[in-house]
């Protein structure tokens, strides 16, 4: 605090890694005391950018998230019939972010909204985070051959000059659903739609009319690369009757039910199998039971959200190996959960 009071707070080197799951990502995490900083000035700012967002965008938001995404998407869906959907995506969007232009955009959103006495100082913390590089002297801690399959539009590494925000600080969550925020204004008011929704750069749009969506794309399109400088991804976008399905967060949303992707569910075999295969190789002590019960209910509380009965106790039952029902069991007949088992099968080796 007394750096931040005096002036003279920078941030340190960041840590930089690649996670493969659900989707290969670069992670950039910052110094501890670079995050307490982070947490103190959307802190300051949340209540605002509250006021700011529309209803429908569920990133990094109290009470909103993935599943009321899919509720919502259910929503348009079901109460039109027919129905088209228009499902958008901004190519590489993190990286596309202009650093110049979300910082005037900041500075004006404080300087208009914020009446804390900390003005100032809240606003210079902003500009110092905003244009702050974290590949400079970043710790790398996965080999950098982790980086070889990974797109160039997805890494800062290769982002534009003065452009991309690092994927992993609690600000850049923010920042990024702040700089689409007067986007979700030009869809509802300028093109006066009802249905729609936005998880970070995820959009869907519903409409009774084909046609009135597809008028849509080319003006979507200019005001994006005008506005904010960024571009539709080709192959994400693309509009279809409801009666199809919608992939939307992690789910498949059609007028009858919801069912889950088929990505979540082989990330969910691929974690079984790994740990089938501790409990092939030795006896799981107690810290790797712990884990492996934590992951599966974990997975199953996603899944279990939606209509996924027949995959969960295929999973439960046929997919786990039966060297771990000697030490876990499905808590009941729905197969939502596992727990510790309190005693072990009769005949079972201990």
């Amino acid at each position: 605090m007394e750096e931040i009071n005096a002036g003279t707070w920078e941030p340190n080197p960041s840590t930089a890694f690649i996670v493969t799951k659900p989707v290969t990502r670069e992670i950039f995490a910052a110094d501890f005391r670079d995050r307490i900083v982070h947490h103190l000035v959307i802190g300051r700012l949340d209540r605002l950018f509250e006021k700011l967002f529309i209803h429908d965008t569920y990133s990094c938001r109290k009470g909103k998230g993935t599943h009321f995404g899919v509720s919502r998407a259910e929503r348009f869906v079901r109460r039109r019939d027919p129905a088209w959907v228009l499902k958008i995506d901004i190519r590489g969007y993190f990286m596309s972010i202009d650093r110049e232009r979300l910082f005037r955009k900041l500075a004006a959103f404080i300087e208009e909204r914020y009446r804390g006495g900390d003005r100032e100082r809240i606003k210079e913390l902003c500009r110092i985070i905003v244009f702050n590089d974290p590949t400079k002297d970043c710790v790398r801690r996965s080999p950098p051959k982790s980086w070889d399959g990974l797109p160039k539009d997805k890494s800062l590494f290769t982002a534009r000059e003065g452009c991309g925000l690092p994927i992993g600080n609690f600000t850049s969550q923010i920042f990024a659903n702040f700089y689409l925020s007067e986007f979700d204004h030009f869809i509802k008011k300028g093109c006066r739609m009802t249905d729609y929704g936005r998880y970070v750069d995820d959009c869907i749009l519903v409409h009774r009319s084909p046609a009135v969506l597809k008028k849509l794309i080319p003006k979507i399109t200019v005001y994006l690369k005008e506005e904010l400088g960024l571009t539709l991804h080709p192959r994400k976008t693309y509009l279809q009757p409801c009666g199809n399905g919608v992939r939307f967060l992690g789910c498949f949303v059609k007028p009858s039910h919801t069912v889950v992707n088929r990505r979540t569910m082989v990330n969910f075999g691929h974690s079984v199998g790994r740990y089938n295969g501790i409990a092939l190789d030795h006896k799981p002590d107690r810290d790797e039971r712990s884990a492996f019960i934590s992951s599966v209910n974990s997975y199953l509380g996603i899944v279990g959200h939606y209509k996924s009965y027949r995959q969960r106790k295929r999973v439960l039952l046929d997919g786990i190996s039966s060297l771990w029902h000697k030490h876990v069991v499905p808590s009941d007949g729905d197969f939502l959960k596992i727990t510790k088992r309190k005693s072990f099968p009769k005949g079972a080796k201990r």
